[in-house]
């Protein structure tokens, strides 16, 4: 589903809009003030897209572009941007995904790997399970030789609030498989550098 095709429910738009107004009454802002009229309408919006990825399927996404192909070589796909919301506050993290598999008689379509990175994303998430949700997706519907994912970001929760450190970098690995061999991973994280 592209930002173009996304739609969102007018009904669903107008609950978490009424929340969104009694919040901003809660920090002591005015809902009823000028620039802040038509806020809890848009981020009624906003909310349904930023987390779109409860509604969609990610193994059908791959299985929609799904070939036989006798290739038993690495396929990596890498610097995939990323948006997620932290589900302890929902405050954005963001960066990039790399994700590698090694068929086993099956490939995928490469765009259905960024877009099963971004079902997962809209959701609210930490980078863990992210991480660990990727990683699942792709062995159990592609039912590769191994698997491996690893993501680099950046939170917002610890930049914005708490510790406040601008330039942390959090990175997540998790594999599968072949991966589970120091050799296979260090040839996918050369080949990501």
């Amino acid at each position: 589903m592209d930002l173009q095709q996304f739609t969102p429910d007018a009904e669903r738009t107008q609950r978490i809009a009424s929340h969104i107004s009694a919040l901003l009454q809660e920090i002591g802002e005015n809902p009823d003030r000028e620039g802040l009229l038509k806020t809890p309408a848009r981020v009624g919006k906003a909310m349904q897209f930023l987390c779109k990825g409860y509604n969609e399927d990610p193994e059908a996404i791959l299985r929609s572009a799904l070939f036989e192909e006798d290739y038993r070589q690495m396929v990596v796909v890498k610097d995939i941007d990323f948006y997620s919301l932290c589900e302890h506050h929902m405050l954005p993290f963001f960066g990039k995904v790399h994700v590698a598999y090694i068929p086993n008689g099956r490939i995928t379509g490469l765009s259905k790997i960024a877009r099963v990175v971004d079902v997962f994303a809209r959701r609210l998430q930490v980078q863990e399970r992210l991480t660990t949700q990727i990683k699942d997706c792709i062995q159990s519907t592609l039912d590769p030789l191994g698997v491996m994912v690893v993501i680099e970001a950046e939170h917002l929760c610890m930049q914005m609030r708490g510790v406040q450190k601008q330039h942390a970098m959090t990175v997540t690995s998790d594999f599968t498989g072949v991966f589970n061999q120091a050799k296979t991973r260090e040839e996918f994280m050369k080949l990501i550098r």
